[in-house]
């Protein structure tokens, strides 16, 4: 009788795995069929050809140049479609369009910090999959670029310096906790030694000064050029400066689940946990996808945002085999099913809408830029969330 009952849950739980793997891999296979859609659409004489969103009601891109902040996610995209569907096309469209971002690595001075979104996210997963050299020479070059931001004063990267002056101040967002994985990176393979210290004081001044009391994010903080001293924390794509602005809240989660992975520090693994919890427990509905600010007015009657839950859904699935509570991995891998579910539906999917992966993501609401529209980096942290949910699931 036991045997038998052994040999029932066994049969049981390879068939939930099989389940599983297979919508993992339908939903790799669609985004396959969606990117070959673009591919073919693109222009292939020196014009604009990288994609970065669709508007809502339109099936075209806007296409944009390597200086984008958002050029590296199709490449990127593409590197993860190589490694889903092991089609040798996709690999040879990620190294087209890596050898358009080589530029960015041979600044003296960064532009703003984006660089860990522009070459960690193409090259590095290029990296990752075929241990390319040159590569690895980019991206180790694009570190010490990025490096040029720090301000020791203050203890973190500049975001954007060309705002300095309208702000009077050294500014940091909340976004730039996911350029400093490339920065770990490079201080673990062949950069300069002192790159750790710094991502790691980054990280621990944004810890204690990007945050409010509940543990919900700034998107910006304000510091003293000189001096260091926080001036006060502000918002610039989410409603307000007290409110929790969805994205911004998802790219804390990812950075610091991010950042005891490459450190092992406790102190981020808690934080991880902390800003995550707040952001689980503040969620609308069953289906787990956010509006593009918890507090924005207008609730329900107000656009959603389907990059965040992207962003989330793949950062919780590292963060659920981290965590030493074994309820709280369950919960955040079980929350991370579920988003990506939503995501896999015909709600979320674009289809045959358009050519992207997914619609319903929102770009910078206050100024009306990519509002309810699809882009790119929605599409980049979906497929990546996709293959991170199948190789757990082929590991069990």
């Amino acid at each position: 009788m036991k045997k038998a009952i052994i040999l029932s849950i066994l049969f049981v739980t390879l068939a939930l795995q099989t389940r599983a793997q297979f919508l993992a891999q339908q939903n790799i296979d669609y985004c396959a069929k969606q990117a070959s859609k673009t591919i073919s659409a693109l222009p292939t004489d020196g014009q604009l050809n990288i994609p970065r969103s669709i508007n809502k009601n339109t099936k075209d891109w806007r296409l944009v140049d390597y200086q984008d902040w958002c050029s590296g996610f199709w490449s990127g995209s593409l590197w993860y479609l190589y490694e889903g569907t092991k089609n040798p096309f996709f690999k040879t469209q990620a190294e087209r369009f890596d050898k358009q971002l080589l530029p960015l690595s041979e600044q003296k001075v960064a532009y703003d910090h984006d660089l860990g979104f522009q070459i960690f996210c193409s090259y590095g997963n290029g990296y990752r999959l075929t241990k390319n050299p040159s590569y690895k020479k980019v991206m180790l070059s694009t570190a010490n670029v990025l490096a040029t931001l720090y301000n020791p004063k203050v203890g973190t990267i500049l975001s954007w310096p060309r705002e300095v002056q309208k702000f009077g101040a050294h500014n940091t967002i909340i976004d730039n906790m996911i350029n400093l994985e490339l920065l770990f990176w490079a201080s673990k393979n062949g950069g300069n030694k002192n790159l750790y210290k710094i991502v790691k004081t980054h990280a621990l001044t944004t810890m204690k000064n990007h945050f409010r009391d509940d543990y919900t994010s700034y998107h910006v903080v304000l510091y003293d050029t000189l001096t260091g001293k926080k001036i006060k924390g502000i918002t610039h794509q989410g409603y307000a400066d007290h409110t929790m602005w969805a994205r911004g809240q998802s790219w804390a989660i990812y950075g610091f689940t991010m950042c005891y992975r490459e450190t092992k520090h406790p102190e981020f693994l808690d934080f991880a946990q902390k800003v995550t919890d707040v952001y689980l427990k503040s969620l609308p509905d069953e289906s787990l996808i956010p509006f593009w600010d918890f507090n924005a007015p207008g609730i329900p009657n107000t656009p959603r945002d389907a990059s965040a839950a992207a962003v989330t859904a793949s950062a919780l699935l590292e963060l659920s085999t981290l965590v030493k509570d074994k309820k709280k991995a369950v919960l955040y891998y079980s929350k991370a099913k579920k988003m990506l579910e939503s995501l896999s539906t015909t709600n979320y999917q674009s289809g045959a809408v358009n050519d992207a992966f997914l619609l319903h993501s929102t770009g910078n609401m206050p100024i009306g830029g990519e509002v309810d529209a699809s882009i790119i980096y929605a599409d980049y942290y979906y497929i990546e969330a996709l293959l991170r949910y199948k190789k757990m699931n082929q590991k069990k």
